[in-house]
């Protein structure tokens, strides 16, 4: 088994980290910059920044705050939200980020992602999915349906479909986000990362859901993923990222400690 990678994720509106549940009600969480320094020392994998209003208002990222965050850490920093062009891309590698998010402008425009893979390689484009499933949770063939705009808009696309894909379009990774899920601290949706991880075979981050360490083991192993994402636990001290690698590490689950 690989090294799992751990990372919190920062939802940011207005400059300022928030998190709701499945995408509503969302609560303030603290300052970006800030925040980022302090899990950059308590050993977080990665970081992944979205700018979550950024395509449902129409506007382009935040730069000077993604600018801000990258000189505070020293691992891996993922941006995404609002990324219509490959220039827009250029601008947050520019701005400091290694990888660049994008999911709606994806959906809108799928050789936006050849064309980011093409100038910049696969490895620096991060295929972002947020779906909710369309039939119940015990029905034998679930299926999932992806939305936009912040899990806004329903697109009738198929989740699979979409991320077989993305794939075949030059994406390097893939985050899957279960609408479903977010927020709510029940776990992970394991059906989904693993149905998703038999028709794609590059890293998958699990997203959404996420309420202790148990869940993250599930979805590591149970799922499949290649590493989990999580933003409430964090942002407000439920589980620190130490405690989360320590309970993997216990299992048999290789992280970075």
């Amino acid at each position: 088994m690989l090294t799992k990678r751990v990372i919190p994720c920062f939802d940011v509106a207005d400059g300022r980290v928030v998190k709701g549940v499945r995408f509503l009600n969302l609560r303030d969480a603290g300052d970006p910059v800030e925040m980022a320094r302090v899990y950059d020392a308590e050993g977080a994998d990665e970081l992944v920044f979205y700018d979550i209003t950024a395509s449902s208002d129409e506007r382009e990222i935040l730069t000077h705050v993604v600018e801000r965050t990258a000189d505070e850490v020293f691992i891996p920093f993922t941006v995404g939200g609002g990324l219509r062009t490959v220039e827009d891309m250029h601008r947050m590698l520019k701005a400091g980020a290694d990888k660049v998010s994008i999911n709606t402008s994806a959906v809108l425009d799928p050789n936006l992602i050849s064309q980011g893979a093409d100038r910049f390689g696969s490895q620096c484009i991060v295929l972002s999915i947020d779906a909710r499933r369309v039939q119940p949770f015990n029905t034998t063939r679930p299926r999932w349906e992806v939305y936009t705009h912040g899990g806004r808009r329903p697109t009738g696309m198929d989740l699979l479909e979409w991320a077989a894909r993305g794939l075949q379009l030059g994406a390097g990774e893939i985050v899957m986000n279960s609408i479903d899920c977010d927020g709510t601290h029940d776990g992970y949706d394991v059906v989904q990362l693993r149905e998703l991880n038999k028709v794609v075979d590059v890293p998958v981050i699990a997203s959404g859901g996420a309420g202790n360490p148990q869940h993250m083991y599930e979805a590591v192993v149970d799922g499949k993923a290649d590493a989990v994402l999580a933003a409430s636990i964090f942002h407000f001290g439920t589980h620190p990222i130490r405690q989360v690698k320590e309970y993997l590490a216990e299992r048999g689950v290789p992280v970075r400690l």
